[in-house]
């Protein structure tokens, strides 16, 4: 199935993988062009054939991207891609449009290619639903942002408060999941990493690798390693060999350097 596709994306780096993912799932649909910007997305639209498909980054360089359907009807089915947590992101089921969260994992980007694929007839025929961007922006933007503020620790029969503030990184071992503290003592926590990177801000923590997040507060240097890898440095030594894949290096440098 032929499909014209249209990403939208300020990262260079996430718009790139993106696009080298839905090229690996479904190298028959073209991607038209790889934009950064509303101001570009707009001209482009404007002197385009409007695609089928258009995958969207909520937080663009020049603003956000709601503002776009101010400046023109846009009839593409849209997959937006986001930071949002999963309380906010209601909104976008409620207007039958999906969306795909941040970092995005292959098996996501499938299950939405999936989707659209089968609203393709729909599409198609331009008998779409009839979503109110402007208020869809409104819900969003003024969604509070629930993330997690603490954890409830087990110790022998107590049970006690810990901070997120508090925690510098946390790390998967044998099948168990560590919540390690500025003073390097170590919490057993009852969730899967996965399930703790979804709660927390993206912007204070970063998926390192399968095994660990860690705090921006609690980093002090980085160093590059092998193959294009870099090696992440903690303060007062709390764990020195976090390690970030070449894949995932710029990525976390622009993260870093917000």
């Amino acid at each position: 199935m032929d499909i014209n596709v249209l990403i939208v994306e300020d990262e260079p780096h996430s718009g790139n993988m993106l696009k080298e993912m839905v090229a690996n799932l479904r190298p028959e649909w073209k991607i038209e062009a790889l934009l950064q910007s509303i101001s570009e997305t707009v001209e482009w639209l404007q002197q385009h054939e409007q695609p089928a498909i258009i995958f969207m980054d909520i937080e663009l360089a020049d603003g956000n991207c709601f503002s776009i359907f101010d400046q023109i009807h846009v009839d593409s089915g849209i997959i937006f891609t986001t930071a949002y947590n999963e309380f906010a992101l209601k909104a976008f089921q409620l207007n039958s449009i999906d969306y795909l969260l941040k970092p995005i994992k292959e098996v996501d980007l499938l299950r939405s290619i999936e989707k659209v694929e089968n609203a393709i007839e729909r599409i198609t025929n331009n008998v779409r639903p009839d979503i109110d961007y402007r208020h869809l922006a409104s819900t969003i933007l003024n969604a509070k942002q629930d993330y997690r503020q603490r954890f409830i620790i087990s110790k022998r029969e107590s049970f006690f408060k810990l901070s997120v503030e508090e925690i510098a990184y946390f790390y998967f071992d044998n099948r168990v999941t560590f919540a390690v503290t500025y003073d390097n003592k170590q919490h057993v926590l009852n969730q899967a990493l996965d399930k703790i990177e979804q709660e927390l801000d993206p912007k204070t923590f970063f998926r390192t690798n399968r095994q660990s997040i860690v705090n921006v507060e609690a980093i002090d240097r980085f160093e590059t390693y092998f193959s294009g890898k870099l090696v992440v440095k903690l303060i007062h030594n709390l764990n020195d060999k976090i390690i970030i894949s070449r894949a995932k290096a710029t990525l976390f440098k622009e993260w870093l350097n917000q």
